[in-house]
């Protein structure tokens, strides 16, 4: 799942703010149209821009910290984000068949520097060959050979929720801080790159208008936005969920240090290696 930065957010924000500012200096200084003798009053704000305000609400870098989750289609990744730090906790657990086993893997991320913390269980003996440290284990990116397929702090907006929203023709706001659109995965790499599960070839024109629904809290910040793929070929219909939650109450993330942190040995980078 790759990660985008929420710049474009941001830029809406300013522009949105400027725009306000610009209506009431205007309505200040009479620029309105008819003839004010007529005793017409000023001209009626506009509504706001339902998509626009969807977009305005996306994290960004002047967010506080806040938790996250991402449900992509069987893969689900937790963790909290930090935008003032760059700093960013990723976590997902998986599956093992043969042996049976759950292997849990949180990434920490502040700024270039990058630990590791593995967990596994079902295992009844864990042989010597798969022991790792229960604690946080320091990596060295250059001993990495695809650091590209590591997850890495690239912003506010872990669940790329700007890049689906901008490929929407329409927004409607149906109330209570929820919205609605169709989005189009199929508009942009960004878009692509974010749902690698699902596929896209398969789902041909309908990939071109996939419902969503977005909400809004009472704070003004996303809080959710779940797109309702359809079934195309070998491919069950379903969720991809983005949850953003806990805006200022989600811990600071901090380096580890002491007791809690040691280097990672040879068979971390081989898990990622090959």
């Amino acid at each position: 799942m790759t990660q985008r930065n929420g710049t474009a957010a941001t830029v809406r924000r300013i522009v949105l703010r400027a725009a306000a500012v610009l209506a009431t200096t205007a309505l200040a200084a009479g620029c309105g149209t008819g003839d004010a003798s007529e005793g017409s009053g000023p001209a009626p704000t506009p509504p706001a821009d339902p998509k626009a305000t969807l977009l305005a609400a996306v994290p960004t870098e002047q967010d506080p910290a806040f938790r996250f989750l991402l449900q992509d289609g069987t893969d689900k990744f937790t963790g909290v984000l930090d935008p003032a730090g760059e700093a960013m906790d990723f976590a997902i657990q998986q599956q093992n068949d043969d042996p049976k086993f759950t292997m849990g893997l949180t990434f920490r991320f502040i700024d270039q520097d990058l630990w590791l913390r593995v967990k596994l269980t079902g295992l009844a003996d864990v042989p010597d060959s798969l022991k790792l440290p229960k604690r946080w284990m320091a990596m060295d990116r250059g001993k990495l050979k695809d650091e590209s397929s590591i997850p890495a702090y690239q912003g506010a907006d872990p669940g790329n929720t700007a890049a689906v929203i901008r490929t929407a023709d329409t927004v409607t706001d149906k109330g209570n801080g929820t919205y609605t659109g169709l989005a189009d995965l199929t508009d942009n790499a960004d878009v692509q790159s974010t749902f690698e599960n699902v596929d896209l070839k398969a789902l041909g024109e309908a990939g071109k208008k996939v419902p969503f629904t977005a909400v809004v809290g009472p704070d003004g910040n996303l809080t959710s936005l779940t797109l309702d793929v359809p079934a195309a070929g070998k491919q069950k219909a379903m969720k991809l969920v983005t949850k953003y939650y806990d805006y200022g109450k989600a811990p600071k993330i901090a380096a580890p240090t002491g007791d809690q942190v040691q280097k990672a040995p040879a068979l971390a980078y081989e898990m990622f290696n090959g």
